[in-house]
């Protein structure tokens, strides 16, 4: 079932990928920081980015698994893939 937590866990986990797929938003040199070119840098924010987004959706996650659990609204389809408490 879709629900919007799940379609927030959803873009979570997607944004670091178009953020690093669509290579022409960030292929250039300026602004440099601390010396370091855009394209170097903007890369390694993104590492960061991605560690917190990934955080953030798992604890969403467990939040989500715990609240059908807790109401007994989850079925069999539901654990295939998930997370184990």
């Amino acid at each position: 079932m879709i629900t919007p937590l799940r379609v927030i866990i959803a873009l979570c986990l997607i944004a670091p990928f178009v953020a690093m797929l669509w290579v022409s938003s960030y292929a250039k040199t300026d602004p440099a920081l601390g010396g370091i070119p855009f394209f170097y840098w903007y890369q390694m924010l993104w590492v960061l980015i991605s560690t917190a987004l990934t955080m953030i959706a798992y604890k969403l996650w467990q939040h989500d698994q715990r609240s059908r659990t807790a109401s007994g609204s989850h079925t069999s389809d539901d654990n295939k893939g998930g997370a184990s408490k």
